[in-house]
């Protein structure tokens, strides 16, 4: 196919030997134009995909001069491969982990204790955190920041206790052969991290840029003098920050190019895309391709359900479970498993493991917590789900997902679907309206409040699935918020 002016314009910079960022739009044929950089030149190059799946994919349609891996993929070539004994070692409870690092009991912060299970928990994912970050060695603002103790003055003194086990288990990490710590695929890449490693290539490119965890992105631009450097990805769709990942798009030092020209929908969705691009002040705007009439409207047998949380996914699934429906579960159901057996415990009275809800004793205190207190609020919508269904309905229900090959309807949450796409896309009602401002209208009604960034973002994400059609549903009550523009009549009839 002959190259846009903007694939082209981008092409012509590669070729010149600039470092870019190429800031790619939903559709827009990202993986296709590194392709063709690829094959139109004769340097050796590396591409550091964002998974596995991904790397595979692009094997098969890069030239033999361009390594496809992951950043893991080349971590444990270069140093991973030590730990192998270590990768294969059984599972253990943290609490045993724990014990081995010198966490034997209990302490009280704020009022409540919090047992040694709960502070091992804690120390293991501090370090988990720190091996996503670029820092060198493991502080005090790796610890989680745990339900009920989100006071700064309670974190840190959590921070205080936990960091010195933290620092204990990542030393612990360092032996090739044995350790009581179990070994995972992070750790490795972040040793590799500090090692400060040099990629042999003439170029690098890295995808999906907008979502590289600082690690990944320290390794990647310590290349910056000897290889030239192309990122590529979607500023727009920067929806990983609660999980430490980051935008290093837009303050790239290089040449900043755009490809804005979507091939997967029509004109009629990108009008809904750029809705939401503009309120998230991204710097793209989308076209559509008139050759694809994509419709918006409603659905009654949508391909994909898109919810904003696991618990709106929950109750998608049993919905369309009692309607009779095959249901497949992006990623599968076992975080929504896991969920439902913490609300079981905690329901009979026990303590529970999961990370969001540990230091809660009963079900009641949980639910009071939801009910009143500001930051527990994203976790009415489970208390809402178990006390209507029962802990045991819902893992009924999780038993009865099928594979999505077998599904006749696929639910998933947003943050799950970067980089699929379906027919036929509706969008579950759990993506809630902002709160209402105190100002008032000419009509006295409350005006409602501004658009959170990372919400918008989300949204769009969600919206920009569908190839045919797309039934708004949870976002409709963008066309009565003041950011969203007038687009004119979108109905199909």
């Amino acid at each position: 196919m002959k190259p846009t002016d903007e694939q082209q314009a981008a092409a012509d910079a590669f070729h010149s030997g600039k470092h870019l960022a190429l800031q790619a739009g939903a559709g827009t044929g990202k993986t296709t134009t590194l392709a063709q950089f690829a094959h139109a030149t004769r340097r050796r190059g590396r591409y550091l995909a964002y998974n596995r799946a991904i790397a595979q994919d692009a094997s098969a349609r890069f030239p033999p001069t361009v390594n496809c891996k992951t950043a893991h993929a080349l971590a444990y070539a270069a140093v991973g491969h030590r730990y192998t004994r270590r990768l294969n070692s059984p599972r253990r409870p943290a609490w045993q982990t724990g014990k081995a690092l010198g966490i034997t009991k209990a302490i009280r912060i704020g009022g409540r204790e919090l047992s040694q299970r709960t502070l091992s928990n804690a120390a293991l994912r501090a370090v988990a955190r720190f091996c996503h970050t670029a820092d060198p060695t493991v502080t005090r603002h790796h610890v989680p920041r745990l339900r009920g103790l989100e006071d700064t003055a309670l974190h840190t003194e959590l921070a205080a206790h936990i960091v010195p086990f933290a620092r204990k288990a990542w030393a612990d990490l360092q032996h090739p052969d044995d350790g009581a710590v179990r070994f995972e695929h992070d750790h490795y890449l972040k040793i590799w991290a500090l090692t400060r490693p040099r990629i042999d290539a003439d170029f690098l490119l890295l995808d999906e840029a907008q979502d590289t965890n600082p690690v990944v992105e320290q390794i990647f631009l310590a290349q910056r003098e000897h290889a030239q450097l192309v990122m590529v990805g979607d500023s727009a769709q920067a929806i990983y920050d609660w999980r430490g990942a980051k935008d290093v798009m837009t303050g790239f030092d290089g040449t900043q190019l755009a490809l804005s020209q979507s091939f997967r929908f029509g004109p009629h969705l990108a009008d809904e895309a750029n809705r939401w691009l503009a309120i998230a002040g991204a710097p793209i705007r989308l076209t559509g391709t008139h050759a694809v009439p994509t419709e918006l409207g409603p659905v009654s047998l949508p391909d994909a359900v898109l919810c904003r949380t696991n618990v709106g996914s929950m109750a998608q699934a049993m919905r369309l479970l009692a309607a009779g429906q095959k249901v497949g579960v992006v990623g599968g159901g076992d975080s929504l498993h896991v969920l439902a057996l913490a609300a079981r415990d905690l329901k009979s009275g026990r303590r529970t493991t999961h990370p969001e809800l540990v230091l809660f004793a009963t079900w009641g205190e949980l639910q009071d917590y939801a009910s009143n207190d500001p930051a527990g609020r994203d976790l009415q919508p489970l208390v809402d789900l178990v006390d209507t269904h029962g802990a045991e309905a819902i893992l009924e229900a999780v038993a009865q997902f099928v594979p999505e090959q077998s599904a006749g309807v696929i639910v998933s949450t947003a943050h799950k679907t970067k980089g699929r796409e379906w027919a036929c896309v509706r969008i579950a009602d759990d993506f809630a309206p902002p709160k209402d401002s105190d100002e008032k209208d000419d009509s006295g009604r409350a005006v409602p409040g501004p658009i959170e960034n990372g919400e918008a973002r989300l949204a769009y994400v969600a919206v920009t699935r569908a190839r045919q059609r797309l039934d708004m549903g949870g976002l409709s009550w963008i066309d009565d918020h003041p950011a969203g523009r007038p687009t004119g009549s979108r109905s199909c009839g």
